[in-house]
């Protein structure tokens, strides 16, 4: 074979990689999001919530995320400054992950969550808005 067949071949396969590579496609944290099992929570200390994270691109719960930052507050009510704690509860369902939190008012509630999800370096975020019911 000749030395131009060669040149030729060499310029296709490299220029097929660095194509390839530029539309290959990679997870972000965009693609994740937190989804609320339920959002009108009986009003009360012990208010139970649920929430599952789910792949976008998929449509698939995702289990073992590490919950590492909760906040819940009643911003939806124009009263940011007023929160409550948020308790990490044991779930049985992989990719739905349970809190215990005082919704010690009626109205709205927002619930903000940050997770690192196993081989996605970024941090997924999500906000949810609860109302507390009497």
């Amino acid at each position: 074979m000749n030395k131009t067949f060669f040149n030729t071949r060499t310029a296709f396969l490299a220029g097929a990689m660095l194509f390839n590579t530029a539309t290959a496609s990679f997870a972000g944290a965009q693609d994740y999001e937190f989804q609320a099992l339920q959002t009108d929570i009986k009003q009360g200390p012990d208010a139970p919530v649920s929430v599952r994270l789910v792949d976008k691109r998929t449509g698939k719960s995702v289990p073992d995320a590490v919950i590492f930052t909760t906040r819940m507050d009643m911003a939806p009510e124009g009263m940011e400054m007023m929160t409550t704690p948020v308790e990490v509860s044991a779930s049985t369902e992989p990719g739905v992950y349970n809190f215990t939190t005082n919704l010690s008012m009626e109205g709205g509630w927002r619930f903000q969550i940050a997770a690192k999800v196993q081989g996605e370096p970024e941090t997924v975020q999500g906000e949810l808005v609860l109302k507390a019911t009497p």
